[in-house]
């Protein structure tokens, strides 16, 4: 049974159709690249799955239960958690007093202040310094604890490495790893093909609002996937 279940999914920006149809489903425990160039309805998909933005059509599924009118923070309570793109911190709070923020917003369960520290080491020692103090790969660290504070079932990672270096994208993939290892449930989206299609299940393309590839990672060349990103006619594939 799929723990995430997306049907003809619509959102707008006034006028404009920024997701337009989107259909797919996600499995407990799997992880989604979803690619595509800048524009093509991304991050506008994440976060209307996160209730930050207003689905204008379609129906959105989770855990069995329609999802798709309730407001971000009884998505969060439900266990859909959002690490948006630019991190987000509070810049002024610590990292500690970030990751309680979450707590208070969130579940419980496993993830706890110190399952995070475990989890990312180089943050214990920050634990006391604001957040606006800390380097790029510190503020992302910091910002997927503090989705993981909510005990999600559901993680969107939007452009984790965006604007880090090698070395430190190279650190963050390493503990996202290992977050895929303990069998969380993850949509990633990335435009490093090369690290989006190397930890992913499945991959969904899209292009101007819509899916154009959609199907396992293992099935699609780097090539094929790059012809869908440029919309140099790409394959739409049924996942199984």
């Amino acid at each position: 049974m799929a723990l995430l279940e997306i049907s003809g999914l619509t959102a707008r920006h006034g006028l404009l159709e920024a997701v337009r149809g989107v259909s797919f489903s996600l499995e407990k425990g799997k992880t989604l690249a979803l690619v595509g160039a800048n524009g093509a309805g991304k991050t506008t998909l994440l976060r209307t799955l996160a209730g930050a933005h207003r689905a204008a059509a379609g129906r959105i599924e989770f855990a069995g239960a329609d999802v798709t009118n309730l407001p971000s923070h009884k998505r969060a309570a439900a266990g859909i958690a959002l690490v948006p793109e630019g991190r987000r911190l509070f810049a002024r709070m610590t990292v500690e007093e970030n990751l309680l923020l979450a707590r208070a917003a969130g579940r419980p369960g496993r993830w706890t202040l110190e399952a995070v520290f475990e989890a990312f080491p180089n943050l214990l020692e920050r634990r006391r310094s604001r957040a606006g103090s800390l380097s790029g790969g510190e503020q992302q660290a910091t910002a997927i604890g503090r989705a993981l504070m909510t005990n999600p079932d559901l993680l969107l990672l939007d452009e984790i490495s965006l604007g880090l270096s090698p070395l430190v994208v190279d650190r963050v993939y390493r503990q996202l790893n290992a977050l895929m290892s303990s069998g969380a449930t993850i949509i990633l989206v990335e435009q490093d093909l090369k690290r989006a299609l190397g930890v992913a299940d499945s991959v969904i393309c899209m292009l101007e609002g819509r899916i154009i590839l959609d199907g396992r990672a293992g099935d699609f060349t780097r090539e094929q996937v790059t012809d869908a990103y440029f919309g140099l006619g790409g394959t739409r594939a049924a996942a199984s």
